[in-house]
């Protein structure tokens, strides 16, 4: 029954690591006509972390949709990292979330106890940000699905592109690199002890706080580090600024195990298709274990922040001051493409 069995068998990939491939997604984005208004602030052209329409000169709506099959078997904890994963796409264009809409799909054989866990979870998070769950859509399926429509406010002005990284800034990260091979690890039952917990307990911090610490520096680009990995992030951000970003390899922040697990060749199956897409862009003569974690898909990871380097000890302090992740990883230069070192 499907009742008694792991949410995770039921899937054939978890989290952001079951991201359509972003190589044929841009092949397919290609053939649309992005639409032309003028009130369009952010749509496919290019695309980003969500959709912006402004209403007026003081605001502006954020709009993102997000949502994947179970990565962990405890319903309450998929919940809560799915509408996570979703709320921080609106963090990271700069806006507050106010509206969440639940999208879902479960087999009918699944116990309605658990769907309620899930829900459950959600909410609690969406609280969190400051938003209401307000309702939602489910449909059956044999693979479980959940996550959210969220609706965000943000001042026109005060928006955060990907494409705005400037020569001079420097790079951070919010967040530890290594859910998706720490998922992996435990999906083949050989994640050390403690590795599991430790990634859903990233998973579960919402970009809120950093967001609101991050606001008053007024970054030239931020993106959320997700499905595709950091360097299929990172070359999405090079491109659109036209610039060339430096990753230091041996500076990446990464979660206990990820690095042990990674040397002893734990991968997904977002690897392969995060390389196809960002490596013909990438210049690596980092090691081989940290290369994988900088391709390594993630779920609900940190925020990638440009910054120009003036700024930047400053903003550290202000992040440690608050008990908040910060990693220098890299800076921005003239250029093209993206060297990992």
């Amino acid at each position: 029954m499907v009742g008694t069995v792991p949410l995770t068998s039921l899937a054939r990939a978890g989290g952001c690591a079951a991201k359509y491939s972003a190589a044929r997604l841009e092949t397919l984005l290609a053939g649309l006509v992005p639409a032309e208004a003028e009130d369009l602030l952010v749509g496919l052209d290019p695309a980003d972390d969500a959709a912006v329409y402004r209403l007026d000169d003081e605001r502006a709506i954020v709009f993102t949709v997000d949502f994947f099959p179970p990565l962990v078997d405890d319903p309450r904890a998929f919940g809560a990292i799915a509408a996570t994963n979703a709320l921080n796409d609106v963090f990271a264009m700069g806006g507050a979330p106010l509206l969440a809409l639940s999208v879902a799909a479960f087999p009918e054989e699944l116990p309605v106890e658990v769907l309620g866990d899930v829900l459950a979870g959600a909410d609690e998070r969406v609280r969190a940000a400051g938003a209401i769950l307000a309702g939602g859509h489910t449909i059956r399926d044999a693979e479980p699905k959940y996550g959210l429509a969220v609706v965000g406010m943000v001042h026109p002005d005060a928006i955060w592109p990907k494409a705005g990284a400037a020569p001079g800034d420097t790079l951070f990260l919010t967040k530890a690199l290594g859910t998706g091979i720490v998922l992996q690890a435990e999906r083949d039952a050989i994640a050390p002890a403690g590795a599991l917990e430790a990634a859903i307990e990233s998973m579960l911090e919402l970009n809120r706080d950093a967001a609101e610490a991050l606001r008053p520096f007024t970054p030239n680009a931020v993106t959320d580090v997700t499905g595709f990995g950091l360097l299929g992030h990172v070359h999405e951000l090079a491109q659109r600024s036209g610039v060339r970003v430096v990753i230091e390899a041996e500076a990446l922040p990464l979660l206990p195990s990820a690095l042990e697990l990674s040397k002893q060749g734990v991968r997904t199956g977002g690897d392969r298709r995060n390389r196809d897409y960002a490596g013909p862009h990438v210049e690596s003569h980092a090691d081989a274990t940290l290369e994988a974690l900088a391709y390594d898909p993630q779920t609900a990871g940190g925020l990638l922040i440009s910054l120009p380097t003036e700024r930047g000890a400053v903003l550290e302090a202000t992040f440690a001051s608050a008990g908040l992740g910060l990693t220098r990883i890299g800076s921005v230069e003239a250029g093209a493409g993206v060297i990992l070192r």
